[in-house]
């Protein structure tokens, strides 16, 4: 892996880092969370995407993805105090509990951060198999993340099966604002989404997404797959800066934050 930016944080053996693997600490230098002030958040996405826009095929972001993009899934996670994920994409992508990493343990217990990152389900209906490892084995409870106006019946069958349930909006949808407020309420201020596209369109319409971590996968779909953002557009095109690029065997990792 080598980094493409920024040029003024480059060493001498950047110029030679394409021939071998970063480590997880160095991924994690790289990703790192900003400094947060008191009771403030920072929510990033991490996405895939293929050349042509392809947030997906057939219905999953694997295809697109390397050993490499799983690394870095896997450093975003390590030090995240929370994943936030649409009910769909817990369908499609068959989510599991995340899982203590002892390569992140000691970076995590200095941070004040338990062994792995909470999961956050958003789901006005609360249509979840609740007999699945997600809720049934999570080292900290699942979340899930809904409106005042979902069924009692399906809180209480939530709630049963051991997750905490958190109203973040008023009607029957999740508010993204009141989200990201009630996930720092609990402490979880290093808040990290997966998805997927409608979720992420929420975010961003909303106007509280801080950065997105894009993989551009050297790949072409064609046909007709979503993008990584769906849902309501925003009137005015948000503009993003570039913090960083690193490449892989073609693969592009780019970090860019709100403006």
């Amino acid at each position: 892996m080598r980094r493409l930016l920024p040029v003024t944080d480059m060493t001498a053996d950047d110029a030679t880092a394409g021939d071998r693997e970063w480590s997880l600490d160095e991924l994690a230098d790289a990703y790192a969370y900003p400094a947060l002030p008191p009771g403030g958040a920072w929510l990033r996405a991490n996405m895939v995407s293929s050349l042509d826009g392809a947030g997906q095929h057939e219905g999953r972001s694997q295809p697109l993805s390397s050993d490499a993009d799983m690394r870095i899934f896997g450093t975003l996670r390590g030090l995240a105090d929370v994943v936030v994920v649409g009910a769909e994409t817990v369908r499609l992508e068959g989510y599991r509990p995340a899982r203590a990493r002892e390569a992140f343990a000691a970076r995590r217990e200095a941070a004040g951060q338990g062994p792995a990152p909470t999961i956050a389900v958003v789901s006005a209906s609360l249509q979840l198999d609740f007999s699945l490892p997600l809720f049934t084995e999570p080292l900290v409870p699942t979340l899930i993340l809904t409106g005042a106006a979902a069924s009692a019946e399906r809180v209480m069958a939530a709630e049963k099966a051991g997750a905490e349930v958190v109203i973040a909006g008023d009607g029957p949808g999740v508010e993204p604002a009141r989200a990201v407020a009630a996930l720092a309420e609990r402490g979880l201020r290093r808040q990290l989404t997966e998805g997927g596209p409608r979720l992420l369109g929420q975010f961003v319409a909303a106007g509280v997404l801080d950065e997105l971590c894009l993989t551009v996968s050297p790949t072409m779909t064609a046909g007709t797959a979503q993008r990584i953002a769906g849902g309501p557009s925003v009137a005015v095109p948000q503009r993003f800066s570039a913090a960083s690029v690193l490449e892989e065997a073609g693969f592009l990792f780019t970090r860019y934050r709100r403006i």
